[in-house]
């Protein structure tokens, strides 16, 4: 039942990351890019990672998907859903290896996937508020409302209370105002906007502790489209950015996570490129890379890859080769990086 399989408890949290090794091929052959046409696109595919022809070809699904641009996947995912009733999307669910995840990723409706991410954030064995804190602050206004509403219908809840009961600290009450934040369209307030920059400046720099009131009041009032208009007409009327007023000020805890927050919504390449950089030292480059790689292809992987690069010295084709390092291309490794390095050149 799709209901079933699309719950959190139907993925195993320790298996599902780990590379499986060899795969056995199926004898679909190798589709040129010319010879997939649209109309046959979803058969070939649900074909390849199903194990329809005996085994599942990893090789054939890459080949497949990743000529395929954000336009085609978007108007793949409804006929996939339509002809299959989930059954790739959970096939792929259900495979213990980095590939199907990549995969995953990538065909699942952008909402669905983030409510997914958020949910398997709050409910792992430790809380990763700062992946929800990613998921919420680096999306539009339009696509956070998109997200609530996925996460309501797949969780028969509502995201806004499940922070609150599964979160603490400084960090939950900040992304909590985020989220009660209502979607008021794409017009920008900028005589609003020089008003909220003062009332923040005041809430900084007017006593000796960071007045939380006013700015968690700003946060819940505002949405993030129209919080990127007030920190820029914060740097127009200060002549720094807020983050900077942050780090100066000791504002405290707060302050720190508001900092980092702030980060997200103004630079998301920053936080990306910070989160690969802490990834390198804890061991989890390859799923954060994966993730990474493609949440954010088509819209701003090539300012994380300028950031990351500033900060390392590495570029992200180097940082993949070196997490994804296999002497083979005919391994789930291989198949991974060569994925990921397309999906880095072709954005």
């Amino acid at each position: 039942m799709e209901g079933e399989w699309r719950s959190y408890d139907s993925f195993n949290e320790i298996s599902r990351f780990m590379p499986s090794g060899q795969f056995l091929y199926s004898n679909l052959g190798l589709h040129e890019p010319s010879q997939l046409h649209p109309g046959t696109y979803p058969t070939d595919f649900s074909r390849t990672i199903s194990g329809n022809n005996g085994s599942s070809d990893q090789r054939n699904a890459m080949e497949i998907n990743n000529h395929r641009d954000g336009g085609e996947l978007q108007l793949f995912r409804p006929t996939l859903r339509d002809l299959y009733d989930q059954e790739v999307l959970y096939t792929l669910s259900q495979n213990n290896d980095l590939f199907s995840y990549m995969v995953y990723l990538q065909l699942c409706e952008p909402s669905d996937r983030d409510a997914e991410i958020i949910r398997r954030a709050m409910y792992a064995n430790k809380t990763d508020l700062k992946l929800v804190m990613e998921i919420i602050c680096t999306r539009s206004s339009l696509e956070l409302l998109s997200i609530k509403q996925a996460y309501r219908v797949k969780y028969i809840s509502l995201l806004e209370h499940d922070i609150l009961t599964k979160a603490n600290g400084s960090l939950k009450e900040i992304i909590s105002a985020i989220l009660n934040s209502t979607y008021s369209g794409e017009r920008f307030d900028t005589s609003m906007a020089l008003c909220d920059a003062k009332i923040l400046y005041e809430a900084v720099t007017s006593s000796k502790f960071i007045d939380h009131n006013s700015v968690i009041s700003i946060l819940s009032l505002r949405n993030i489209d129209q919080i990127k208009t007030i920190l820029s007409s914060f740097k127009q009327l200060f002549g720094h950015e807020f983050m900077k007023f942050l780090k100066y000020y000791n504002s405290g805890e707060f302050g720190i996570q508001l900092r980092a927050v702030i980060r997200c919504i103004q630079f998301p390449e920053k936080h990306f490129a910070k989160q690969l950089r802490r990834a390198m030292v804890t061991g989890d480059s390859q799923e954060v890379l994966i993730r990474t790689l493609v949440t954010r292809s088509g819209i701003d992987i090539k300012n994380i890859d300028s950031a990351f690069s500033e900060k390392t010295g590495w570029s992200l084709e180097g940082l993949i080769r070196n997490e994804f390092n296999c002497s083979s291309h005919e391994n789930s490794l291989g198949w991974v990086r060569d994925a990921l390095i397309s999906l880095l050149k072709n954005c």
